[in-house]
Formats: structure tokens, C-alpha cells, sequence
């Protein structure tokens, strides 16, 4: 634990604009967790990205809550591709939630944060042997099975182990979510899942009931992401009710737990976030109707927010460098950061909401881009966002940067990742420190033949 950093003074009243657990100081610097940013930026540097400990464990309670009413009972998984380091798995498993992980590297994380094996939930469309074998061997909880292939490798690994393996069958269900094509995962076209219309979900079931080694628990299915409505709901908990009853026939037996995946969409740039209750609720009714017309008991349900829980929490530093200004044409306000470290605009199209983290009160001036250090023409962060005038060395903030920017980062030119910071309490935590020239080299080997003559000789 770090001492006490850069803790919020004489808090005044916060404008409209602020991310969750934000706020404004009387030297009008933007504050979270009651820590101001310009000082931890002072002492940590930019880029920074700063998480909100309170926020993230309350959206951990709100999950939580929202399916309390529900009477077959409902398990909370946080979807580690959003973002997983030591201390996020170690928050998750306190607020007693599951977790999803997607690699062999979110399990090793999720481990060795203490996270219990029996809560994690293994995801993946080729999943690679050994992280078959290494999931086995930990014994995690739940294997979200995929295709025929690792159905058919996960009965030899398990009955290698003398095990019976829980399992769920991830279905392609060919519902749409209204999302960006690059993560709506729904489609009967998608690479996820059995394929529901031509019979291969039945087919896995019979298989995976006919191996003493595999334990059929239930379905899965997962239509997207950054979903901002629950008008997808009802046609999905349809479709997977209708195999849900199909299977049951075929098995001679209901199965236990129906996995309804994630994809709640938070506020970006104007946006509205979906509420934990909303989702919960709309599952809640869908599934209690849809199994009472039926004659289905109700399943255990599942979810696996992302985004939801860590998105919001999460702030994004960068300091200003040079400007570049056409009359007539476009302005340009270049920061020390970009598509390094956040992908996502230049991927998805994604827009943020950008503030003046030193000048909070400043008014508005002009529409601007915001373009990273990198070299691509593409490297913006941000198209059109209107800003007070700017001077190099001021601190330009992003919200709702804790979902899926950290974690896909890279070092393109050779530029080190950021600093992650954790605060809580007027206090800032060292989640992952910010990389050197020296970690960039570290896997690096200079074959022999390219060693200086006298090295070689030695």
C-alpha cells in the first residue's frame, strides 16, 4: 500500500459532467475517489489511468442486487476480457462475484488473486490444450464449451484426470443486438457457438450426456456488447427456452443453469448507461413467463458483466503536446497517448466525453480532433470534441475508460504501456506500474551471428 497521494481539498459543487465518483476542488481540478488528478498525474506521469475503487465495488452490489428477486437464484460473473490485473480479480472475488476468463493468462491472474477455482467460468472458441489441461488441473467451476472440437478434447482431457467436468454449450441463438459488427456475437453467422438452426446445439447435447467425463449443467448464449436496450430479451430467452424444452425431452431431464452472457452498455459520450435492475428485471420476467408457458422449471440464471462494472470507474490521463491549426479546415491537439493505449476509436469509431482535468470551470472554445503520438493517420481519440482553448501541458481526461482500452493495449513504435492506478479513500494504489525502455527489451535476444566480433570470440 502506497501513502495518501494527492487527496481532494475544499470539494465545491460538481458540474453536470462528471464520471461516477468524480468531482470538482476548489483549485478546479477534476477528483476522484477524493484524490485530485493533477497531482497524481504530477507524481505518476501520463498517460494514467485511474480506476475508482468505491465504484467498482458498488457496481459489483448493484449486479448482485438486481437478480434478488428472481426465485431460481442467479450467479454474477465479471467478463475478465473487459480488464483483469491482480487487484481487479482480488475486488471481484471480495464482492463474492464469478469471473469469466477467455486465456490461460486470466486464469493464472484470476489464481493468483486468490480468486477460488470453483467461481471461474472458462470461455473461448479454441481454447488451446494446455490451457484446457491448466483450467482442469485448477478445477474451475464451469467450461462454456464452444464447439464440437473441444467438446470432443475436453472429454479426453477430463477422463485423463478421472474427472467429470461441468459444462455449459454456448449457442449462436441468430438473435441480433444493435451494436457495432465487430462485437455482436449473436448471428448465426458468428464464430461463437453452436449453431442453433441447423441442429448442432442438439447434437452437442447428445454427446456431451453421452460421456461419463462431461456434466451437461446448462445453456449459454451471448448477443453482443455495449448494448444499450434489453429489447433483445425476450427473443433470446425465447429461442434458448424453446431448446432449453427440446433438450429436456431428448435428455429425459431439465437442465440446471441458463447463462444469458453480457454486453450492458455504459455512457460514452452521451449515451445512457443500462441499469443492472433493468437487465435483471427483463431477465427475471422473460425467463419466469417463459418457463411457466412451458412447463420448465425455472434454471439457475447466469450473467457476465464487463463494461458494466469496470467501464465508468475508470478515467484516462494524457498531458497536451502540439497543436496544429488550418484555418477554415480542422484543428488538431496532439496528447501523449493514442491508439497505444486506446484502440477502441480507431477500431470501433468509439467517442468519449473529454474534459479539462486542470481547468474544469474553463468554457468551451472550439471544436477540436484529438490525435494521438502515433504514427497513423488514424490515431484519434476523439473527433470534434469541443474544449476550452488549450496550452501545451494541459491534462485532457476521458471518462469511462476502464472497459477494454488497458487491456488491449500494445507497444506500437516501441512506446511503454501506462501506469494503472487504484483509489479509494483519497488514497492511490499502484496497480500496474507504468512500463520502462528496459521491460520493452526484456523477451528481446540478440542472436550470436549478430554479436559484435569480440563478444562471439569470447
Amino acid at each position: 500500500m502506497q501513502p495518501a497521494v494527492g487527496q481532494g481539498r475544499n470539494l465545491i459543487a460538481a458540474p453536470s459532467a462528471l464520471a461516477p465518483g468524480c468531482s470538482v476542488n476548489a483549485r478546479d481540478h477534476l477528483c476522484s475517489a477524493d484524490c485530485d488528478l493533477v497531482e497524481l498525474v504530477a507524481e505518476f506521469g501520463t498517460p494514467l489511468y485511474v480506476f475508482n475503487e468505491p465504484v467498482i465495488r458498488e457496481r459489483c452490489r448493484q449486479w448482485r442486487e438486481a437478480f434478488r428477486d428472481y426465485a431460481g437464484g442467479a450467479d454474477v460473473a465479471y467478463a475478465a476480457k473487459a480488464g483483469l490485473t491482480l487487484a481487479l480479480a482480488r475486488l471481484i472475488s471480495q464482492e463474492d462475484l464469478h469471473l469469466d476468463v477467455v486465456s490461460g493468462g486470466e486464469l493464472f491472474v484470476a489464481l493468483r488473486a486468490g480468486m477460488p477455482a470453483a467461481r471461474i467460468h472458462v470461455h473461448g472458441n479454441n481454447k488451446p490444450p494446455q490451457e484446457i489441461a491448466e483450467a482442469l488441473d485448477a478445477g474451475v467451476g464451469r467450461f462454456v464449451v464452444d464447439n464440437f472440437d473441444e467438446l470432443a478434447a475436453l472429454e479426453r482431457e477430463a477422463a485423463h484426470r478421472h474427472r467429470r467436468q461441468a459444462i455449459l454449450l454456448r449457442v449462436a441463438p441468430g438473435i441480433e443486438a444493435h451494436t457495432h459488427d465487430y462485437i455482436r456475437t449473436g448471428s448465426q453467422a458468428s464464430k461463437f457457438g453452436f449453431d442453433l438452426q441447423t441442429g448442432q446445439a442438439l447434437e452437442a447435447a447428445r454427446r456431451a450426456e453421452a460421456s461419463p467425463h462431461l456434466h451437461l449443467m446448462g445453456l449459454h448464449a451471448h448477443i453482443g456488447s455495449q448494448i444499450l436496450d434489453v429489447s433483445a430479451v425476450t427473443p433470446l430467452v425465447a429461442t434458448m427456452l424453446d431448446l432449453w424444452a427440446r433438450m429436456a425431452s431428448v435428455l429425459g431431464r431439465p437442465l440446471e443453469e441458463l447463462n444469458l452472457g453480457g454486453g450492458a452498455g455504459i455512457r460514452y459520450a452521451g449515451e445512457r448507461t443500462l441499469p443492472p435492475a433493468e437487465v435483471a428485471e427483463a431477465m427475471g420476467r422473460a425467463v419466469t413467463d417463459g418457463c411457466a408457458e412451458r412447463g420448465l422449471p425455472l434454471p439457475r440464471l447466469a450473467v457476465e458483466p464487463g463494461r458494466s462494472i469496470v467501464g465508468e470507474a475508470g478515467v484516462a490521463l494524457y498531458t497536451v503536446g502540439t497543436q496544429k491549426h488550418i484555418p477554415g479546415l480542422v484543428s488538431y491537439v496532439a496528447v501523449d497517448g493514442g491508439m497505444g493505449d486506446n484502440i477502441r476509436p480507431a477500431l470501433y469509431g468509439a467517442e468519449y466525453t473529454v474534459v479539462l482535468a486542470n481547468r474544469m470551470s474553463a468554457p468551451p472554445s472550439a471544436a477540436v480532433h484529438v490525435v494521438g503520438r502515433y504514427c497513423e493517420s488514424g490515431d484519434f481519440l476523439a473527433r470534434g470534441a469541443l474544449l476550452p482553448a488549450l496550452e501545451a501541458g494541459d491534462l485532457l481526461a476521458f471518462y469511462s475508460a476502464g472497459a477494454y482500452q488497458y487491456p488491449m493495449a500494445s507497444n506500437y513504435n516501441l512506446v511503454p504501456r501506462p501506469c494503472v492506478l487504484l483509489v479509494e479513500g483519497g488514497r492511490a494504489h499502484v496497480m500496474v506500474a507504468r512500463e520502462t525502455y528496459a521491460d520493452l527489451i526484456a523477451r528481446d535476444r540478440l542472436p550470436a551471428h549478430l554479436l559484435p566480433e569480440d563478444s562471439a570470440r569470447a
